[in-house]
Order: C-alpha cells, then structure tokens, then sequence
C-alpha cells in the first residue's frame, strides 16, 4: 500500500512504545512520544488522550483501558516486539514499512539537508563521507546518514515483514 504524504497519519505513542515510536519516525511518521512528558504524571493518559483529540493523532497503546477510553482513535498494540508492532500498524493499513529518514528519532523533527558545519560539528560522522548524503535535526542537532546502521534496520524490517508476505517496498 502506497501512501501520499497528504495520506500519512500521524501517532502519539505511550511510554511503552518508545521503541516503536523511533521506527515509526525512521519511517517518516510523525509521532509524539509520552516520553516527551514529564514522568509520574498522573494525568499522562488524559494528556495522551487530549493530544490525540486535539491533534488527530491516533493513539498507540499497550494499555487495554486508555484504548478503550481512545474509543475509535486509539489502537491496542498487541505485542511487546517492535516488529510484531510494525506488523500489526500495517495490517491495519496505518503504515507503510518503508525506511525514509525523514524525522528525527529522538525529538520528531523533520530532518534538513545537513551543512558542510553540520558535518564538521559531528565528532560521531563518518571519516569517509563519499556517497554519502548527510542529514540533521535543527532542533536536537543530531546528524544523520543512511550508513551500515541505517541498512540494517531497513534490511530487518524488510526480512522480518517478508516472513508474513508484507513488503516495505
């Protein structure tokens, strides 16, 4: 299933999800994070719920009950293991598994083209930039680029989705 980017839904993800919400940004969706809260909020749920309304967002749970509160935007994710996660979002046609590098993993920004100063700021970018296309997070400052890193989460989504007739292409 392709979707345009007019199509593509937005999520908010509990705590539980934190390594889905990363995946799911690596796949260019924007998602909000309940680790983005302050923690020991007794409220977090109504605050999640309220971000969802507010925003359209749906919202991702492990949690039977504020799924249920979440009614008809709120999705109950079943299992523990992102791609069983992945899997369950793209049988519900929520995603499309396809690696895009388009939003920033810690903070959700959309990434720029990375400067020459960008580049040079990185101790952690590679020596060799060959080939290489570089991004960065205006708002965290973080580099990136679709290096041995990169094509390996692609490669395990791909394989892992494979294994249930999905493609990521």
């Amino acid at each position: 299933m392709y979707l345009s980017p007019n199509d593509r839904k937005q999520f908010v993800a509990d705590r539980m999800l934190g390594t889905l919400c990363r995946y799911l940004r690596f796949m260019g969706y924007d998602t909000i994070s309940a680790n983005s809260l302050s923690q020991g909020n007794t409220l977090e749920d109504t605050i999640l719920l309220q971000i969802s309304k507010s925003e359209r967002r749906i919202l991702l749970t492990r949690d039977r009950e504020l799924a249920n509160r979440a009614g008809v935007t709120g999705i109950l994710i079943s299992s523990d293991d992102v791609i069983e996660q992945v899997k369950q979002l793209v049988n519900l046609e929520l995603i499309d598994p396809e690696l895009r590098m388009t939003r920033c993993s810690l903070c959700n920004t959309e990434l720029q083209e990375a400067t020459t100063q960008d580049i040079m700021d990185a101790d952690y970018a590679p020596k060799e930039k060959t080939g290489l296309t570089f991004y960065s997070c205006h708002n965290c400052h973080k580099l990136y680029w679709n290096g041995s890193h990169g094509k390996h989460l692609a490669d395990r989504i791909e394989k892992n989705l494979s294994i249930f007739g999905i493609s990521g292409k």
